[in-house]
């Protein structure tokens, strides 16, 4: 079902609260999410993105306060670029619960510039999200195309077309800091 994003909220955390699958409009791409701490969800969604579980997901939150509840890594000199187009992976706390694939010893994550999603984050716990696209395919850049690539898919949010540029995602576990993908923030930029 597709739903226009100012009508969707309420739907939106019901549906992900029950472990759903979800569609969700980020301020670069449509991502697919679940709950980051919902093992069934977790693999549900690598399913039907046809991802190799060794691969993570990046994990989106409302603040930089729920930021450092999943990390042992001091984030502050990423500060200045969320909400925003960054994903930092850092050492991941030992009482976050997440499912998101890879080792278990990191996290990425990402505060978007997208109130509807920071909101839901904040509402239902971190939220974790990859590009709607099958792995390694192109994302589509409307609701519409999105939902006819995963038909299984509860809830669609349409955030009208979303023609950005991933995140770009940086590795701060190492000093300094390795780009791991090339996005709309620059190294120079970021100051590294």
């Amino acid at each position: 079902m597709i739903v226009p994003m100012d009508e969707a909220f309420s739907m939106t955390m019901a549906a992900l609260r029950r472990g759903a699958i979800v569609v969700i409009p980020t301020d670069t791409v449509y991502g697919i999410a679940a709950r980051a701490d919902d093992p069934d969800a977790m693999t549900r969604l690598f399913e039907l993105k046809g991802r190799d579980a060794g691969k993570s997901i990046a994990v989106l939150v409302g603040d930089l306060g729920q930021a450092r509840t999943l990390t042992t890594h001091r984030l502050d000199r990423f500060a200045p670029f969320w909400p925003g187009p960054l994903t930092v992976v850092v050492d991941r706390a030992a009482a976050a619960v997440l499912h998101i694939g890879g080792t278990a010893t990191t996290v990425g994550i990402r505060c978007p510039d997208d109130a509807f999603v920071r909101r839901l984050a904040l509402e239902v716990g971190p939220i974790a999200a990859s590009s709607a696209n099958e792995s390694g395919a192109p994302t589509p850049a409307t609701a519409g195309e999105v939902a006819a690539l995963f038909p299984s898919v509860s809830l669609v949010v349409d955030g009208g077309p979303r023609r950005g540029v991933a995140s770009t995602v940086i590795d701060a576990t190492v000093d300094p800091p390795v780009l791991l993908r090339a996005g709309s923030l620059s190294l120079a930029t970021l100051g590294l």
